[in-house]
């Protein structure tokens, strides 16, 4: 089957690395594909050393959350571009599908006028404006079909797009390499990773690592992950974040490629993820390899963590700080049990394997689809 595979962006995120992830599988299929990206990101490199063609497209730069005006103008002016960008590249591969990773390249692919299917994958919760009603319209112009990560993601789109074109598929992530050596006793450590900026919760993160800190003076706490895309407010955010966390006894080593060596380090993993979050994939990882998750009940994460067997769901900065005390304190046994049971869960629903099996098995029936 040939593919054309195109993102919003070509810098590390959630929804990268499940394109990057998935392209070995790809390759490994027999498939032929060719990857759009826009910018000069890391992503181009690591499409090549993959073994796949890889082009530029014009698409951004934008701001992350709600667009600005200036955002808007540059959106209108690109979008021809980048639809005439879309047809040569689905003509060059011959195009069986066209799977598109990100709601910003949507527009451009349906005024591109394409021949063949399309597949929007959805990661996160585009919420009520302009821009889930364009996305929404462009998908309904070419009955694409939608993948979600989740139900919570999949919902805007239900208006536009018929219910049997919709499909949740649940993120699935690779386990760690052999069999992960934790670190065993000492002062308890408690993380948060991922991008750094105001939906992934490192504010509420730093009050209650103050609350935690109150109660249990010997705990240390890690904030690994940066910002990212190149944007001035998400840079603005993380030196708040490193501000608020001055008087405690916080680390930020920055991105870690090694998810699983960083989570090798903690006792607790804490989620603080705040308004329209999807399942977020550390979460995934977390159970993987076996480290308890504490995480805000927001967005879709209530979709994987079974609140008091894998993890625990809560509702406040407070109600964090007071159930990671609770959990710290508490009998080893309650949190052996749940790192146990998540693991299980992992194994069960969350693997790559599964993920990739599911994924490709949708991409190439639609193909089939006429579109």
């Amino acid at each position: 089957m040939n593919l054309l595979l195109l993102d919003q962006y070509s810098d590390p995120g959630g929804a990268q690395q499940a394109l990057v992830e998935l392209l070995p599988a790809i390759r490994r299929r027999g498939w032929r594909a060719i990857v759009g990206l826009p910018g000069g990101g890391k992503l181009f490199d690591v499409v090549r050393d993959i073994g796949l063609q890889v082009e530029r497209i014009d698409c951004g730069p934008y701001h992350s959350g709600r667009k600005s005006v200036a955002d808007m103008g540059r959106f209108l002016a690109q979008a021809p571009r980048l639809a005439t960008q879309i047809l040569k590249l689905a003509h060059r591969v011959e195009a069986e599908l066209v799977y598109v990773n990100g709601p910003r390249v949507v527009p451009a692919a349906a005024l591109a006028g394409l021949k063949c299917p399309v597949m929007f994958h959805s990661h996160s919760f585009l919420p009520p404006g302009l821009s889930r009603r364009i996305t929404g319209l462009a998908l309904r112009r070419m009955n694409a079909r939608v993948v979600a990560n989740c139900e919570f993601v999949a919902s805007p789109w239900r208006q536009f797009v018929p219910a049997d074109k919709i499909s949740v598929i649940l993120n699935g992530v690779a386990g760690p390499d052999g069999e992960l050596v934790r670190r065993r006793n000492g002062t308890p450590r408690i993380g948060c990773i991922g991008r750094i900026s105001p939906e992934k919760g490192q504010r509420e993160f730093v009050s209650a690592a103050a609350q935690i800190h109150q109660a249990l003076p010997d705990c240390r706490f890690i904030v690994y992950g940066d910002a990212l895309f190149g944007n001035a407010e998400a840079e603005r955010y993380a030196e708040a974040v490193r501000l608020a966390a001055v008087e405690l006894p916080i680390e930020f080593p920055g991105w870690v490629r090694d998810v699983y060596g960083a989570l090798a380090e903690l006792d607790l993993l804490l989620v603080p993820s705040v308004g329209p979050e999807a399942t977020t994939r550390v979460i995934l990882e977390a159970f993987a390899a076996g480290v308890p998750v504490i995480a805000f009940d927001s967005g879709g994460i209530s979709e994987v963590v079974s609140n008091g067997v894998t993890g625990v769901l809560t509702k406040s900065v407070e109600e964090m700080a007071g159930e990671t005390v609770a959990l710290l304190t508490g009998p080893p046994e309650r949190r052996e049990a749940m790192a146990k049971s998540a693991r299980a869960e992992w194994g069960q629903r969350f693997t790559r394997e599964n993920f990739h099996q599911q994924l490709l098995g949708a991409m190439e029936a639609w193909a089939k689809r006429s579109p």
